[in-house]
């Protein structure tokens, strides 16, 4: 049997993730059912499971996957750009429907919270390194404790995804994106 490339398998992880994300978005994890992974992603049981043991594995590896990303432009941008990428995403549906039966789990079973909690700290460690590293250039706020900035921030994304989940407009959110950056950094002295 012919060896598959390391380049394939996580192309084809990707592939799976990126459908699995479709039709968790659209269904919920309950909906989600095989058959319909099977749909969304073009591939057999097989090979979904071939890289997840299991439903709740793929979905946490879908959470986490979106979490990295996030992560990642926090990192290089802050957690605000998030907030901007998601207002601008036309794949933002997708996003949103997934982060939100990620909430619904997360309210509702303790073992997937506890499961979730070990993955979810990066994007807030992520956030408090980029807030600290902010603050040492002399552009954030020093009045104010970098967690409890961490967490309004925090706070605020998710109000964002409440507000789009709900179908609320949101071409008129960037001021108030510009607000929310604005009341972090630190205050300039008027010439």
């Amino acid at each position: 049997m012919p060896r598959v490339s390391k380049d394939h398998l996580d192309a084809r992880r990707h592939q799976i993730l990126d459908g699995a994300r479709v039709c968790f978005a659209r269904y919920g994890y309950e909906g989600a059912t095989v058959r319909r992974l099977e749909e969304a992603t073009g591939l057999s049981r097989g090979a979904i499971f071939h890289h997840f043991r299991d439903k709740e594995s793929l979905f946490l590896a879908l959470a986490e996957d979106d979490a990295h990303r996030m992560a990642d432009v926090v990192a290089r941008e802050g957690l605000v750009q998030v907030m901007r990428d998601l207002l601008a995403a036309p794949n933002g549906a997708d996003w949103l429907g997934s982060r939100l039966e990620l909430s619904r789990r997360l309210r509702t079973d303790p073992e997937f919270r506890a499961r979730w909690a070990e993955r979810s700290e990066r994007l807030t460690l992520a956030t408090r390194q980029r807030l600290l590293r902010q603050r040492e250039a002399g552009n954030l706020r020093d009045d104010i404790d970098v967690t409890v900035l961490t967490s309004y921030l925090e706070l605020v994304l998710e109000g964002l995804v409440s507000h789009l989940a709900m179908g609320l407009p949101a071409d008129d959110l960037e001021p108030v994106l510009d607000l929310v950056e604005s009341s972090v950094r630190r205050a300039r002295p008027r010439s």
